[in-house]
């Protein structure tokens, strides 16, 4: 009997948009987290990969401007090949997959060999880009039309297709992909064919990151302003260009510009990120740490068996309200276990994971450390007072030397541990190599120890010249021991103030 062939998957097409991963659309989310496989490109934000599932393939294939990584033909068999295996694929493709992008030949492909297939439209860069230059492509004043308009035609043609009398006047704003490098010809053939050369022009590198750059000036001089200038870019024609100096809102944010490195625990960084890209810094994520329960999980259950012996109980993090919830439930208990009894949490974010669960936290230190905690209990009398200490398993000792030193008699149990994540570290270096990091934070001494470990001898000589910033002093502490001092540490210990810290000292001319 010959074997049952396996059922044939499906591949979604994907416009990844120009770069801020925040303008993925829902749907294009929705089928990263549903493929098997993830074909990405070169202008395809990394932190768009974060959608997939753990267990998703990844595969990248380049498309860089003269440098693919898998050539086009390849690409397109790959598709059909995964798709025949019965895989979900999702090809993540820059800007939008019908504009310019090359999605058109690789939907032949799979329509050619009977594969389903659906195009999940993107935000094309040459919407995006001028928009966050301040650029808008129509005006009322200005003018009612807007053409795309290749830059850089198949180079196997015989002629050029571009009706270039026509295009030249005959369209208000003329958008121009891949054409950096034949910007002097674009130039000479809109002259030649009627358009001033007084017109207005840009031209947009990087739209929408971080490195975005932007250089304006007329037909006549955008050539020579432009020289050196690479790929990728946009060249957008017209008068609306003028606006830009009344509407350049992207550069106006207080963090514009910066590249910031996040350390934390993946499950941790999404409240960093968003703050800090509502600030319109661009974020590279790279985990230092990760979380993992305690090598046993006895002493944390035997505590919650004798939850009634305790008048106090302690949490230090909102990982450890987590661990402690899940263990809690799963002692078949709830939050009434927690009745009467006096509950501390160390900071905003513990107390925030406590409101999650209907328990309102009874004290909560201004700052974010242990002896802040101390100072809360006061002058409380706290001998013979039992304690249950929830926490990692590795942390500081000042939190129960200190309450055992006044009398109390204190249980320390471990709810998870923080081990050493294992992140792209060579993509990690070269950024900083590059100088394509701004900014670094560290949220906790553990981040700033594994990163110190995971990047090894070099890591002092990478951060030069990138600007480290602590969420307190604990942390700043740490990594200064390491030889890494930093320059921005908040007078409150929380994410929120970290990246107030942040944008204050942006703000602040250089001494």
């Amino acid at each position: 009997m010959a074997a049952a062939r396996p059922p044939i998957g499906k591949v979604y097409l994907i416009g990844a948009g120009p770069g801020d991963p925040g303008l993925l659309t829902l749907k294009g989310k929705r089928c990263l987290e549903e493929a098997d496989v993830v074909v990405y490109d070169y202008l395809a934000n990394p932190r768009l990969l974060r959608h997939a599932r753990p267990e998703a393939e990844l595969i990248y294939v380049g498309k860089q401007a003269g440098k693919h990584t898998v050539p086009q033909d390849e690409i397109g068999q790959l598709l059909v090949a995964r798709a025949q295996q019965g895989q979900v694929v999702a090809r993540l493709k820059g800007g939008d997959p019908f504009i310019f992008g090359r999605g058109g030949e690789e939907a032949e492909e799979l329509a050619g060999a009977g594969i389903a297939f659906e195009v999940v439209p993107g935000v094309t860069a040459a919407v995006a880009a001028p928009a966050y230059a301040g650029i808008p492509l129509t005006h009322r004043d200005f003018t009612s039309t807007v053409a795309f308009v290749t830059g850089h035609e198949d180079p196997t043609k015989d002629a050029t297709s571009i009706a270039w009398d026509k295009v030249a006047t005959g369209i208000g704003t003329l958008v121009f992909f891949m054409g950096v490098g034949q910007l002097p010809d674009i130039v000479n053939r809109l002259v030649s064919n009627g358009r001033s050369p007084q017109t207005p022009a840009a031209v947009i590198r990087w739209g929408t990151r971080a490195e975005q750059q932007v250089v304006t000036a007329t037909l006549a001089t955008l050539a020579e302003r432009c020289q050196g200038m690479k790929p990728p870019a946009l060249i957008v024609v017209g008068e609306v260009v003028a606006l830009r100096e009344k509407l350049r809102w992207f550069e106006s944010l207080p963090l514009a510009g910066k590249r910031i490195l996040i350390t934390r625990a993946r499950e941790q960084a999404s409240a960093l990120a968003q703050l800090l890209e509502a600030a319109g810094a661009e974020v590279v994520e790279f985990p230092t740490i990760a979380f993992e329960p305690p090598e046993s999980w006895e002493p944390l259950d035997g505590a919650i068996r004798r939850l009634e012996e305790y008048g106090w109980v302690l949490f230090t993090s909102a990982n450890g309200v987590r661990y402690f919830r899940e263990r809690l439930q799963g002692a078949g208990k709830d939050c009434r276990a927690l009745a009467g009894k006096t509950v501390c949490a160390i900071g905003p974010a513990t107390a925030t994971a406590l409101q999650s669960l209907g328990i309102r936290a009874d004290l909560v230190p201004a700052e974010f450390r242990a002896e802040a905690l101390v100072e809360a209990i006061g002058a409380r009398d706290i001998a013979g007072a039992r304690m249950l200490l929830v926490r990692a398993a590795e942390a500081r000792e000042v939190l129960p030397e200190e309450l055992t030193r006044r009398g109390a008699r204190i249980d320390v149990v471990a709810a998870y541990r923080t081990v050493r994540a294992g992140g792209d570290v060579e993509a990690v270096r070269t950024l900083l190599r590059e100088g394509k990091v701004q900014i670094a934070t560290f949220a906790s001494s553990s981040t700033v120890k594994h990163f110190a470990a995971l990047l090894g001898p070099e890591t002092k000589e990478l951060l030069a010249g990138v600007t480290l910033a602590a969420i307190g002093p604990i942390t700043a502490e740490t990594a200064a021991r390491l030889g890494i001092p930093c320059h921005v540490v908040p007078d409150q210990y929380t994410i929120p103030a970290l990246v107030a810290a942040l944008v204050r000292h942006c703000a602040s001319p250089p001494a």
